[in-house]
């Protein structure tokens, strides 16, 4: 995949903004554009999960800003690739002429959500987490931020590896019983058959109620 880049904070006008690299060539593209305060230092060999001040200049060696940047090395990041952060002065001249920079170096534009997108596709999150992060970021409430937060932390995944479990006992039971009923051979509890149906119909019920309340407290 290509290495990607975007501006991850709101637009307009800040105290600080953040631009975002993700991909394998994401280290050597930040630094082909970032001098650091200490001469002798270089981001292609910058410890993982820490950050470095220094300045971005562009072709002609001018200065564009003074910046933090950030390092994170595959797996351990938000998408499971190398990820830089460069974290500089909030003008849109300035977030736009850094982007331009990645661009020029041989960064893609990322789309939308695609940084969520490639988390999802590293199985650093499933389905349902990759949705809670847009949740997240749209909640206007202490309750849709709690909702969303729970289920970015894997709750709601939780649940439904939960039913799963239990479907697949179920199923299990019952084909085991009809692999041998010609035999006269009962495998399978009655009573632990009705009391795991059960079970498993209150669990679905009880995430179908949570779907409904869900969707009112986003809406």
């Amino acid at each position: 995949m290509s290495t990607i880049t975007a501006i991850s904070t709101a637009p307009g006008i800040g105290g600080i903004a953040v631009i975002r690299v993700s991909g394998k060539d994401a280290v050597k593209y930040c630094n082909s554009i970032f001098v650091p305060k200490r001469k002798t230092f270089s981001l292609l060999l910058q410890e993982p999960n820490t950050a470095s001040f220094g300045s971005v200049v562009n072709p002609k060696n001018e200065t564009i800003d003074e910046v933090l940047v950030t390092v994170f090395r595959t797996p351990h990041s938000f998408t499971g690739e190398d990820i830089v952060e460069i974290s500089c002065h909030g003008s849109a001249y300035v977030q736009q002429q850094i982007l331009q920079l990645l661009l020029q170096q041989g960064c893609a534009l990322a789309k939308p959500g695609e940084f969520t997108q490639r988390a999802f596709l590293n199985g650093k999150m499933d389905l349902s987490q990759a949705e809670a992060v847009a949740d997240l970021i749209a909640s206007t409430s202490a309750a849709s931020h709690r909702m969303a937060l729970n289920q970015m932390r894997g709750g709601f995944s939780n649940e439904l590896l939960k039913l799963r479990t239990q479907l697949l006992n179920f199923v299990s039971l019952v084909e085991l019983e009809l692999d041998f009923n010609e035999e006269d051979v009962e495998f399978a509890d009655r009573t632990q058959l009705k009391s795991l149906a059960t079970t498993i119909e209150r669990l679905i019920l009880k995430l179908s109620d949570s779907f409904r309340v869900g969707n009112a407290l986003k809406n």
